[in-house]
């Protein structure tokens, strides 16, 4: 991966900080600044839903240093940020059905723990800092597609402790001239995520059914859609907003690939790329689920000259290879 090169400055002399760098979309971003030379690449870790495997292959090089420690301990964030000039900071506990069975784990990790982190970003005095905001955030806001500025009530405490980051790093920047960029991510998927666990997104669910020749459940009747992404945008946005030059207020913006998939075009994918003709169970559907999403990607490729160049289609032939490759 990574064949593109989504910055043209030279970082060999910059140091950067990945909160939950052993995660998903972390480690995807740690992969590309390590291959494109940074000085230093510190992942600040606890490995509740980071997997010491995303990591791995990364500890042989001498700019990668791995500090395990919690974010809701401000004490660990002031000595993360020590020495880094840029924060990416993709540490949080992600999922809907999670936050709705446990929201005060939730609220102690993505709300407390995102203040922690911009406080001492704040103090330590970095260059910048982007965040992993939500499309969750648009809740209940029924327009097609989401734009930046009209959102909705919140239908789930994940929602909320996502809203709640945006509050804060708003009033950062206004009360402090601490100024950060939130990238509101649609679904991201890609290699790394993992496909077990009760809080496991649907992609990755799919392509371990499909490959173990067993039919998924699908929440509702499958025509539910979601602006599937896959993680290599997500790492070209945070790489082109964490280098961009003359930012002075916060921003939010969407990082999505702009269409829409239904769970059944993504299962008939899945299955065929496979070669499992496998009919999946409908089931009721979740709590705090949105129907439909869709995301207006103008502002990004505006403002930061985002512009997603792998498809969804590109994306799952991709992600299938890579579980195809893999014992999970």
């Amino acid at each position: 991966m990574y064949e593109l090169a989504y910055h043209t400055k030279d970082i060999s002399n910059n140091s950067f900080l990945v909160t939950g760098g052993a995660g998903f979309i972390g480690s995807n971003i740690v992969e590309y600044l390590l291959k494109y030379g940074a000085k230093r690449v510190r992942v600040l870790d606890n490995f509740s839903t980071g997997s010491p495997a995303n990591i791995e292959s990364f500890r042989n090089n001498p700019a990668f240093e791995l500090l395990e420690g919690d974010i809701r301990d401000l004490e660990t964030c002031r000595k993360a940020l020590e020495g880094i000039d840029y924060v990416s900071h993709q540490a949080a506990l992600g999922s809907v059905p999670r936050s709705i069975n446990d929201p005060i784990t939730s609220n102690e990790v993505n709300v407390s723990g995102f203040l922690n982190i911009l406080v001492a970003a704040r103090d330590a005095g970095i260059k910048r800092m982007v965040y992993a905001a939500s499309s969750s955030t648009y809740g209940d806001h029924p327009a097609l597609p989401k734009v930046e500025d009209n959102i909705g009530n919140p239908l789930s405490p994940y929602a909320v402790t996502k809203y709640v980051n945006e509050l804060y790093a708003g009033v950062f920047s206004k009360a402090y001239d601490f100024h950060t960029i939130g990238l509101r991510y649609f679904n991201v998927f890609g290699p790394r995520q993992n496909p077990k666990g009760p809080y496991a997104a649907v992609i990755p669910i799919f392509i371990q059914s499909a490959l173990n020749g067993e039919a998924p459940f699908i929440n509702g009747d499958g025509e539910t859609s979601r602006d599937f992404t896959f993680v290599e945008n997500a790492v070209q946005a945070n790489i082109k907003v964490l280098l961009a030059e003359n930012i002075v207020q916060h921003e939010v913006v969407n990082i999505a690939f702009g269409d829409r998939t239904t769970l059944n075009q993504l299962w008939e994918r899945i299955s065929n790329t496979v070669g499992k003709d496998l009919t999946p169970q409908y089931r009721e559907e979740r709590k705090g689920d949105v129907k439909h999403s869709l995301a207006d990607i103008t502002k990004a490729k505006e403002s930061f000259g985002y512009q997603p160049e792998f498809s969804v289609l590109d994306g799952l032939d991709l992600t299938i290879d890579w579980y195809r490759n893999i014992k999970v």
